[in-house]
């Protein structure tokens, strides 16, 4: 069965007629009949009564009702196609890290949406090692990472942004004195941090290690505005980049400097090589990219 066939299918079921079919599919009247003989064979069942007049059978009517259907679907392919190139439509499926969520990237969003209204954005705030995961699987078109997929050969990518690692603590702890902190200071304190699907996790803990002493960690969370609450009320210490540090305006936390050597977010836009990317995929990462004075070529 081929669309040529249902189409023919469909004249004869209007018109009740070989020959107005034929004249409407600009064919013979032969090829019309054979078209449809051959439909009843395919399908093991009579279409049409012939005798005395052309009706069609109950296999007939249940054919013509999904064929109407089929042809609208086919016939409204290029009209979709053209929406989605010409008046910018799609879904682009974004994975963030909730460290950084609520910073800059709804700022970007936003200006992007007021470009492109039609195109719609769905949000994932995963860790960065959730992220790469989801990427591989197909669950996202788009990642914002924290560091490096552990297989760059599987991802393109660009950089964002680089900014340190800020300690946050309680405006009453001892160390909200002091312009800088070193690692070794905060032996004795306890940590609440994001979980550890996210990358700066181990970079945290990978430090603390190299200054003789494992962190005392109280809590992990996946939700931003837990862990400021953690430290408002002097429960712990926690780390954000100063990118996002910087937009946590609370009299009773203070975000202070670390050591050199510094830990620093390195903020990338990740997207599978090997995968297709939508069109509104593409527009997302040529905006985004402009932002940073990066063009972008795609490889497919």
């Amino acid at each position: 069965m081929d669309i040529k066939q249902i189409r023919a299918f469909i004249s004869v079921a209007n018109h009740l007629s070989f020959t107005k079919a034929s004249e409407e599919m600009f064919m013979t009247q032969s090829s019309i009949s054979k078209i449809i003989k051959t439909l009843e064979e395919e399908l093991e069942t009579q279409l049409f009564y012939r005798n005395p007049k052309i009706q069609l059978t109950d296999s007939g009517h249940e054919l013509y009702k999904q064929s109407i259907n089929l042809i609208s679907l086919m016939d409204n392919i290029p009209i979709e196609i053209h929406n989605l190139i010409k008046l910018k439509k799609g879904v682009i499926n974004i994975g963030i890290p909730p460290i950084i969520g609520a910073s800059f990237f709804p700022r970007i969003i936003g200006e992007f949406k007021s470009i492109f209204p039609g195109i719609e954005i769905k949000l994932l705030e995963v860790g960065s090692k959730i992220i790469e995961e989801k990427l591989e699987k197909g669950d996202l078109d788009i990642g914002i990472v924290c560091s490096y997929p552990n297989d760059r050969a599987n991802f393109d990518m660009f950089k964002y942004v680089k900014s340190p690692l800020m300690l946050g603590v309680n405006i009453n702890n001892p160390l909200a004195e002091k312009d800088i902190v070193l690692y070794k200071e905060l032996k004795n304190e306890n940590f609440v941090l994001f979980q550890q699907d996210f990358s700066l996790y181990d970079f945290i803990i990978g430090r603390c290690v190299e200054n003789d002493f494992e962190p005392n960690i109280i809590c992990n969370s996946s939700q931003r505005d837990f862990i400021i609450e953690m430290v408002a009320t002097n429960l712990g210490v926690t780390f954000f980049p100063e990118i996002t540090s910087s937009t946590i305006n609370r009299p009773d936390i203070k975000f202070i400097p670390l050591e050199d050597p510094q830990i620093n977010l390195n903020l990338l836009v990740i997207w599978k090589s090997d995968r297709y990317l939508s069109y509104a995929s593409k527009k997302w990462l040529e905006f985004a990219a402009s932002k940073k004075g990066i063009e972008l070529e795609f490889k497919q």
